[in-house]
């Protein structure tokens, strides 16, 4: 299931995504090698994992390329600005913080069934192991993950260097001997999705072609 787009955006057709479950994404992590933003830097263009949830929700830590990254998130030109994010209708988001190409961004949503906090995923966004962004939202329960490009205005004809993924671990709520045959792949390549108990799937690397936009 690769993850719905907000309306007013554009996907490129390159993605790695696993989905649907017959079970639910109990946790998911993954480590995004910050690549260069776009040059020159247009509104807007955005890397992410997400994961798609049975109340409509997308649970989405971005990476965003601003025209303007000093007046989104005291970046510099060149930066990135990054944040844990939902997309609930509106777009929720924790604190948005400026990331250098190159730098690790790990990305962790988690389920969370303490008390008090029950049915909510709790989502954190690390710079370099330093957490840096955090947000909480009742999404219901995720079915699919998946990585995405998007574009949004003038970065729409823009060109976003290829990037990679590593140490991606996705744990279900239970066994689903079935999701690693909802895999698709478009305009990348992997080292494999690899698991023992059909519950927890890892890849090691996921490598993302680059791709231009012409609309």
């Amino acid at each position: 299931m690769h993850p719905s787009i907000p309306t007013g955006t554009v996907s490129a057709l390159t993605y790695f995504s696993l989905g649907l479950t017959e079970s639910w994404i109990r946790e998911a992590t993954t480590t995004l090698v910050l690549p260069e933003v776009p040059d020159p830097q247009e509104e807007r263009l955005a890397l992410w994992p997400g994961m798609g949830t049975s109340s409509g929700d997308l649970i989405q830590a971005l990476a965003v390329s601003f025209r303007d990254p000093a007046a989104s998130c005291g970046a510099s030109v060149g930066q990135w600005c990054t944040w844990a994010s939902t997309l609930q209708g509106t777009q929720l988001g924790g604190e948005q913080v400026r990331a250098s190409p190159g730098d690790h961004q790990t990305m962790s949503y988690v389920y969370n069934d303490g008390t008090g906090l029950s049915g909510h995923y709790d989502q954190s966004v690390a710079i370099k192991g330093n957490i840096v962004s955090t947000l909480s939202t009742s999404s219901g329960e995720a079915q699919g993950w998946g990585t995405a490009v998007e574009c949004q205005e003038d970065a729409c004809t823009g060109t976003v260097a290829s990037h990679q993924y590593i140490d991606t671990v996705i744990t279900l709520n239970a066994a689903d001997s079935t999701f690693a045959g909802t895999l698709a792949i478009n305009e990348a390549t992997s080292t494999g999705l690899t698991t023992s108990d059909d519950k927890v799937f890892t890849v090691s690397t996921i490598d993302i072609q680059s791709h231009t936009f012409n609309l």
